[in-house]
């Protein structure tokens, strides 16, 4: 054995250490849902009787026998029990499996939770993901304190939530579950007494029953204001709080390792949001809906500073002849309308009074609700400029007179949050399909211009045009004419924008991002349409930043000349030059896997990523990627640390947005602890990412070569099924529960672009999300396994080794293997043929899901072979064991799920069918968690 791979002793105390806590972990994880589980079953035996509860146990016992020992009989007598159950009996083990994955769910979720304390407890050198690690990485590079300060004054980290329709779970749902986490939380941190034991086992029965008595479903659609609602409440869960304290963490980390040069540092994460703004396909989202959308927001961030405010306030209770003040503290307190005499020596909390009488008559002047009362008539704030100046006057005089251990306190936070959120809360972005921009530009432009038809012009008619049209000041909109309902919506979204950035600011709204963006006349319209209300001058200056989303294959493929061409034109370099020479790009995971398939997708947007790299160098712009990511690996999703680190070099640079979708935001935000850890990994990422990665990576020319061959065999057989296969798109909506997922309350957007049942037309979200139901997750592997084969038995003289190699020396080739091992675990063909049954067409059946089986069979040979696995998830033992813990409880869901849709698709009229089925998707999605 050579000397470089012997294990030194400590190492071998290290893995040691590590094997006994993970054996430690697992044993508290299972006491955890031994726990949760005899509650569950507690509750099912009380609450719907004993026949009920023995019927569960027995399926849950059968499954278990028939997945862990592969036993055949077992699984025959598992079809035989389901198939034998009333639709009544169905819908009651359907819900009692349900809940048992969403409280198993609960239980990993505290598990994490155990092991990042643990971790953190434990000492030693920090984990990959943490900014410790990554901060020592940078030091140890030769950057300093000081470096690493201007780093963060130019950086953005930017998690941006939407309300993608993959959140399957209500509002009511969630609370009664971080309830229940909360108590076992409790029960991990407090040394209960037998009385607390016992008192906390009776609050747990009462919260799990609670939980039963809860509906599962929403019985009413949501609108786009409740999405807002629920989008707002990980603010409190988590980024109110969290966001200030990670700030302040690496500020205070920062100056200790530069002794006397300290300073602040300037705040890089901000939260973006679509809810209320993103309007591709969703027409209820409308001016008036952006507007109170806007307002929520505003509603929700000044209530929170004025609670911080009144705490504030009854914390500084110093007395003016204990602790001096400044002139300018004491010139603050003067000018409170706080009049009572209990606080006339008690200049800090005067100035608080003041500082908030002037926030609640700010909230006035933005028409917002606060329910708090001034103490007092006060002048508004202006802007949050001189609202931060406000709190700074009491930083500085704490500081001044030897009280800097309570500036760090309340204050400190409160004075980064205001860094962080203003007065908006959130960036909200507004998208609109490239489409609708050019009906309305057209429709503008024809009415405008005698004798102008604009559609029938080419792109270099309309690039000419829309050019000599921005640097026109004259509107185009005419009072007399008679505008389209389309075109009037569209107009009134883009002034509401121009009224909230006069309200609260340019950061209200900083994105217009344009879907399915084709060319550059599908920017420029964007930009006349700015124009027309002020938001662009003609001048060359702009408010906002013109945001491309290219989403295709095409389009990911033809993206680098597009900017290319849009850099070089004058008119729009000017805007550009306008917004500090930042362009924002956007690349669409979702419909570009759709299009083209996972390897194509992923390999489509790492080559536009360089593309776009080399263009924007060429044109002294700096490039801010926006990575339109979904939960699943099917959208794009898998672990956000790997993901940004496996980033071509450059396309990071200190500034990245990503999308937080659907089911993704509760499981990384819910939780204040496991959301700042997600936070952490964002910005460790970008900055390792950023400052450690070398500039020009790029991987050897033989690597990319390999890629594009691996690439094109994979397209070919993915459009070769999705798109070529007679049949295929009646096979999807037979074998599937794509038609009953309309039917779910989960979202307020269609899950159709058009009234077709075209595969083209269908959003990727319900696309994605129809083929976890039925546990194929197609999206997320197909086209891997043939063109592997196909590929080595064209190059016999590199094969597999040469495959093996790209996997060990090259981050994004490993990534795209390590999400690809995550979901095919989470697949079961087994599973998957009883969905094929519900095909009517025996041929179109049997030739379609032959194929789907074949490929299968193939990836997960092909994968395991390179990656050198016995076994999928051979490498993350912790996942291997989640997934094959919920099997069990997942296969009888299914099973049921086919049924019900047998009777469902046959005219049954019970009622009680479709909401079976509605509760299978439910408990489906819980158990395979991040499924859309």
């Amino acid at each position: 054995m050579s000397p470089q791979i012997v294990p030194s002793d400590a190492d071998l105390r290290s893995n040691r250490a590590d094997e006994a806590l993970a054996l430690e972990e697992d044993a508290r994880l299972r006491n955890d849902i031994r726990l949760l589980g005899r509650i569950l079953g507690d509750t099912v035996r009380d609450q719907e009787g004993a026949d009920v509860f023995d019927l569960v146990e027995r399926i849950r016992q059968t499954s278990i026998r028939f997945h862990r020992d592969d036993d055949r009989p077992a699984r025959r007598e598992l079809e035989i029990i389901l198939d034998s159950m009333s639709i009544s009996e169905t819908v009651r083990i359907v819900r009692a499996f349900s809940y048992f994955s969403h409280l198993a769910n609960i239980a990993e979720d505290q598990n994490n939770i155990r092991q990042m304390r643990a971790r953190s407890n434990a000492g030693g050198s920090p984990r990959p993901g943490t900014l410790a690690l990554t901060l020592s990485h940078a030091r140890g590079a030769g950057f300093s304190a000081a470096d690493l300060r201007r780093f963060f004054a130019e950086a953005l980290v930017s998690p941006v939530l939407t309300a993608h329709p993959t959140e399957v779970r209500r509002k009511s749902t969630i609370d009664r579950e971080m309830e229940i986490a909360a108590l076992l939380d409790r029960r991990e941190r407090v040394q209960l007494t037998p009385e607390e034991i016992e008192a906390s086992d009776e609050q747990l029965r009462r919260a799990v029953l609670t939980l039963w008595q809860t509906n599962l479903l929403r019985r009413t659609k949501l609108t786009v204001l409740d999405e807002v609602a629920n989008g707002l409440s990980f603010y409190d869960y988590t980024f109110l709080h969290e966001v200030p304290r990670l700030h302040c963490a690496i500020e205070d980390r920062l100056n200790e390792d530069d002794g006397d040069a300290r300073g602040e540092l300037a705040s890089f994460l901000r939260i973006g949001s679509w809810i209320g703004g993103d309007r591709d396909g969703n027409p209820f989202v409308t001016a008036e809906v952006m507007r109170g959308t806007l307002r929520m927001q505003s509603s929700r961030i000044l209530r929170f500073y004025l609670e911080e405010l009144h705490v504030l306030g009854s914390e500084l209770s110093l007395a003016a002849h204990l602790a001096d003040v400044s002139e300018e503290l004491r010139a603050l307190a003067e000018r409170s309308p706080d009049t009572s005499p209990h606080r006339s020596g008690e200049p800090y909390r005067l100035a608080v009074s003041g500082i908030y009488a002037r926030l609640t008559a700010t909230a006035l002047r933005l028409d917002v609700e606060t329910t708090r009362q001034p103490v007092g008539e006060a002048a508004p704030y202006a802007n949050t400029k001189e609202f931060k100046a406000d709190l700074d006057i009491l930083h500085r005089s704490l500081i001044a007179n030897n009280s800097s251990v309570i500036a760090r306190g309340r204050l400190r936070l409160l004075r980064r949050a205001v860094d962080c959120f203003g007065f908006h809360l959130a960036s909200l972005d507004m998208r609109q399909n490239s489409a609708v921009h050019e009906r309305t530009v057209a429709e503008l432009l024809d009415a405008a211009i005698p004798g102008m038809s604009y559609l029938a012009l080419n792109e270099g008619a309309r690039i000419t045009l829309l050019a000599n049209e921005l640097r026109n000041s004259r509107p185009l909109v005419s009072s007399f004419v008679k505008y389209s309902d389309e075109t009037l919506d569209e107009l009134a979204v883009f002034r509401a924008a121009a009224e909230a950035h006069a309200r609260f600011g340019a950061d209200v709204i900083p994105q217009c991002i344009i879907s399915m963006c084709k060319g550059m006349s599908d920017m420029l319209e964007v930009a006349l349409l700015l124009k027309e209300v002020g938001l662009v001058n003609p001048s060359g200056r702009s408010a906002l930043n013109i945001v491309p989303l290219f989403e295709t294959i095409e389009d990911l493929q033809a993206s680098s000349a597009i900017m290319d061409r849009m850099l070089s034109l004058h008119n729009y370099r000017k805007l550009v030059d306008s917004r500090g020479a930042v362009q924002e790009v956007m690349l669409g995971y979702s419909d570009s896997n759709k299009d083209g398939g996972f390897v194509t997708s992923g390999w489509e947007l790492y080559k536009a990523e360089i593309g776009l790299i080399e263009v924007f160098e060429r044109h002294h712009v700096r490039l801010r990627l926006f990575h339109g990511r979904g939960g699943s690996v099917g959208r794009g999703g898998g672990p956000s640390y790997d993901a940004i680190i496996a980033q071509p070099g450059g396309a990071v640079n200190g500034q990245i947005r990503i999308t937080e979708q659907g089911e993704i935001i509760s499981s990384k935000y819910s939780n204040a602890e496991v959301g700042r850890n997600n936070l952490e990994i964002l910005a460790a990422a970008t900055l390792e990412a950023s400052l450690l990665q070398p500039k020009h990576s790029a991987p050897s020319g033989e690597y990319l070569k390999a890629m594009e061959q691996l690439s094109a065999l994979a397209f070919a057989a993915y459009r070769g099924l999705v798109y070529e296969t007679d049949g295929f798109v009646e096979y999807f909506w037979a074998s599937t529960v794509i038609t009953e997922i309309a039917t779910l309350n989960i979202g307020s957007r269609p899950a159709s672009r058009k009234k077709t049942r075209a595969i083209e037309d269908l959003r990727a979200i319900p696309w994605v999300f129809s083929w976890a139901q039925c546990r194929l997750m197609l999206p997320g592997w197909y086209g891997f396994g043939s063109a592997v084969e196909t590929w080595i038995s064209e190059h016999p003289d590199k094969g597999m080794p040469f495959l093996r190699e790209l996997y060990r020396e090259w981050p994004f080739f490993r990534t795209l293997l390590s999400n690809m091992d995550m979901v095919l675990a989470k697949s079961s063909i087994a599973i998957a043929s009883r969905y094929a049954e519900l095909v009517p067409d025996m041929a179109l059946r049997e030739n379609i899901f032959g194929r789907i089986r074949r490929e299968w069979h193939s990836s997960i040979e092909t994968l395991l072979d390179i990656m050198g696995q016995e076994r999928l998830l051979q490498g993350n033992p912790l996942l291997e064991r989640s997934i094959r813990n919920r099997f069990p409880y997942l296969d009888p869901l299914n099973h049921v799920q086919v049924e019900l849709l047998k009777e469902h698709r046959a005219q049954n009229p019970d009622e009680q069918v479709l909401r079976g089925i509605q509760l299978t998707i439910n408990g489906i999605s819980a158990g395979l968690r991040n499924s859309g």
